[in-house]
C-alpha cells in the first residue's frame, strides 16, 4: 500500500470516527421537563421504615416520592445558592454563581433542580424504628443563611423528633471557596435504651440527558460507584429499568455520584467504614442512587453522630483529586484517558501562564507539533521526494497500466533507487491519531472549556463558531496542505483527497470552537513546516542536477 492510499485509509478512519460521535450527539433525544407533577403523586410517602442489619441497610432504605412544596431555606456562598426543603433537609435546588446556564439561556447553571429543567435532589435520612427520614419534616431555625464576609463556614441546623426521649438533628455545613457540603446527623438519645442506626447517603434524578446543545461530544449520564475492589463502574439508566445494573454494592471504601456532562453530585463516606451501595428506578424515569452507612450506637444519656460530605458542581480535576481515590474518574476522556489527563494537566499549566484558554490551546499544539516534530519532518520529506519523481511514476503506469505486477516491481525500484519509504508519510499520522482524539475529549469533555472565551466573537470554546470563520479558515488550510502533497497517479484517488478538505469544513462547522482552533493551528504549522522540508529538497536535487 503506497503512502496516499496509507494517508487515505487513515483520515478515512478518523473521519468516521468524528461523524460516529457527531451522529451520537444528534441522535440523542431532548432533554424534557422533568416529570414533577407524576413524581408528585408517586407512591411510597412516609413508609414505616423497619430497623436492618448491616448486610441489609440498601434493601432498607425508603421509597422516593416527591411530595408537595415544604417550607425551604435559602442559601447562598461565594460559590452558589442552595435551597433547603424542611422535607427531610434535602438540597432541592443549587444554581452555580461561577457558571453561566450556557450560550443560548440567561442566568446561571442550575445543578440540583425540582422541577424546572430537572428533578434532581440530594437527600438522606436514617434507617430505625421512628427515626427522621428524607420524608419527615424537620424544624428550620431560618428561612435565611448567608456566608458572611470573613466567614469561612456557616451551619444549618434542623430538628426532628425521633422515638420517645430521642431527638435529631441534621446539620449541613457550607464552606467557603468550596462545593462541599458536609452533612450531619446527632441522634441525641434521653431514653432509657441504646439507639442503633444506620444512615443513607443518596442522590434523586431523573433519566433525562442534560441538553447537548453546548457539545458535541455525547458523554455519560448517571449514576458511577467506585471502590478499590470494582474501580469506577457506570450505570446506565437502562440498566436500573432492566435489573441489570452491575456494580460492587458492599466495600470498605468508595463513593457514590449522579455524572453528567461537565458537573457530578457524589457522597464521600470515610475509607474504613463498611458501606452499602444501591441503585434503583423509584418511578417513572426517577431514579436514585446511593449509600447506607452505619451510625455509631447511642447510648443512654450520650449524643452519636456521623458525617459524610457531598460535593456538588463543577468536574474540576484539581478538587476531585483532593477528595477522594478515582473521583477524577467522572471527567470522561473516552478510552485514551491515560494520553488525555497529562494532556490536561499540561493544558492548565499553560492557562495559568497566559490566562486564556484559547492561546492556552494554541500553545498546546504548538508543543504537540515541536514534540512530533521528528516524525513530522520524515513524513513530508517522504512526501517531498515522492512529489519530486511524480513524473516518472506515471511513466511507470502508462509502460505497465496493464501488468500490475511488473508495475509495483517497477515502483519499488524507484523507491529504492531514490530512497523512498513509500510508507514513510503514513507512520507519523498513525503515531499521531491517539494524540488527535485525546485532545478532541479533553477539549469537549473539560468543565473549563465551558463558556470560556477567546478573542472577539470566539466567546465560548466549547461551541460552534457563531460565523463559521475558524471552520472556513481550516478548510482553506486543509486544502492548502493537499496541494502541497504528490498528486497521486490514481486520477479518482486524486480527486478524492481534493475533495477531503471540504468534507471535513462541513464537519468542522457544528463542532466547538476550541477544536477547531486546535486543528487550524495545527495545520498552520504543518503547511509551514512542509512548505519549508519541500523547498529545501527540490533545491537540492536542482543543485545537485
Amino acid at each position: 500500500m503506497d503512502t496516499q492510499r496509507s494517508a487515505l485509509l487513515i483520515v478515512f478512519m478518523f473521519s468516521l470516527f468524528m461523524l460516529w460521535d457527531g451522529w451520537q450527539r444528534q441522535s440523542q433525544p431532548p432533554a424534557a421537563q422533568a416529570p414533577a407533577a407524576t413524581a408528585a403523586q408517586s407512591p411510597g410517602a412516609q413508609a414505616p421504615v423497619p430497623t436492618v442489619s448491616p448486610s441489609a441497610g440498601a434493601a432498607a432504605v425508603p421509597p422516593v416520592a416527591v411530595a408537595t412544596q415544604k417550607a425551604a431555606v435559602r442559601v447562598e456562598t461565594d460559590l452558589f445558592i442552595a435551597d433547603v426543603s424542611a422535607e427531610g433537609g434535602s438540597l432541592i435546588r443549587l444554581e452555580l454563581l461561577k457558571h453561566r446556564a450556557g450560550p443560548e439561556s440567561t442566568g446561571n447553571f442550575v445543578l440540583l433542580d425540582n422541577g424546572g429543567q430537572h428533578l434532581y435532589h440530594a437527600q438522606s435520612g436514617l434507617i430505625g424504628q421512628g427515626l427522621p427520614t428524607h420524608k419527615t419534616v424537620y424544624q428550620l431555625a431560618t428561612s435565611e443563611l448567608k456566608l458572611a464576609d470573613g466567614q469561612d463556614s456557616a451551619e444549618l441546623r434542623m430538628t426532628a423528633p425521633g422515638p420517645e426521649g430521642v431527638t435529631v438533628t441534621k446539620v449541613l455545613v457550607f464552606h467557603r471557596g468550596s462545593y462541599n457540603i458536609d452533612t450531619r446527623y446527632e441522634i441525641a438519645n434521653a431514653s432509657g435504651a441504646p439507639v442503633n442506626a444506620h444512615a443513607y447517603f443518596q442522590v434523586l434524578r431523573d433519566g433525562q440527558k442534560i441538553s447537548a446543545g453546548t457539545s458535541m461530544l455525547s458523554t455519560f449520564t448517571g449514576p458511577a460507584f467506585y471502590t478499590e475492589e470494582g474501580k469506577y463502574q457506570k450505570v446506565e439508566f437502562t440498566d436500573i429499568d432492566k435489573d441489570k445494573a452491575k456494580y460492587v454494592t458492599k466495600a470498605p471504601d468508595g463513593w457514590v455520584a449522579m455524572v453528567q456532562h461537565y458537573f457530578v453530585s457524589a457522597f464521600i463516606p470515610a475509607p474504613g467504614i463498611e458501606r452499602e451501595f444501591f441503585a434503583r428506578k423509584v418511578a417513572n424515569d426517577l431514579y436514585t442512587a446511593g449509600v447506607v452507612v452505619p451510625v455509631p450506637s447511642a447510648a443512654p444519656g450520650a449524643t452519636s453522630t456521623i458525617s459524610v460530605p457531598l460535593y456538588t458542581g463543577p468536574q474540576i480535576q484539581a478538587n476531585l483529586v483532593a477528595l477522594a481515590p478515582g473521583l477524577d474518574r467522572v471527567v470522561d476522556y473516552g478510552w485514551l484517558k491515560i494520553i488525555a489527563s497529562p494532556m490536561h494537566w499540561v493544558l492548565e499549566k499553560l492557562h495559568a501562564l497566559v490566562g486564556n484558554w484559547g492561546w492556552a490551546i494554541i500553545l498546546l499544539t504548538v508543543l504537540i507539533k515541536a514534540l512530533f516534530f521528528p516524525l513530522s519532518a520524515a513524513s513530508y520529506r517522504s512526501m517531498a521526494k515522492l512529489r519530486l519523481v511524480t513524473p516518472r511514476m506515471q511513466q511507470i503506469k502508462e509502460r505497465h497500466g496493464n501488468d500490475r505486477a511488473r508495475m509495483q516491481q517497477e515502483m519499488m525500484e524507484l523507491y529504492k533507487t531514490e530512497k523512498i519509504n513509500p510508507l514513510g508519510g503514513c507512520l507519523p499520522i498513525v503515531i499521531q491519531i491517539p494524540v488527535f482524539i485525546s485532545l478532541y475529549w479533553v477539549l469537549l469533555g473539560s468543565v473549563e472549556m465551558r463558556n470560556a472565551p477567546w478573542i472577539g466573537w470566539i466567546t465560548d470554546l466549547s461551541i460552534k463558531d457563531p460565523f463559521f470563520v475558524l471552520p472556513l479558515l481550516m478548510g482553506v488550510t486543509m486544502f492548502v496542505q493537499t496541494k502541497l502533497n504528490p498528486t497521486p497517479p490514481d486520477p479518482i484517488q486524486a480527486k478524492v483527497m481534493l475533495f477531503l478538505p471540504v468534507i471535513f469544513t462541513g464537519m468542522f462547522l457544528f463542532f466547538p470552537s476550541g477544536l477547531v482552533l486546535y486543528w487550524t493551528i495545527n495545520n498552520i504549522l504543518s503547511i509551514a513546516q512542509q512548505w519549508q522540508i519541500t523547498r529545501m529538497i527540490e533545491a537540492g536535487k536542482t543543485a545537485k542536477a
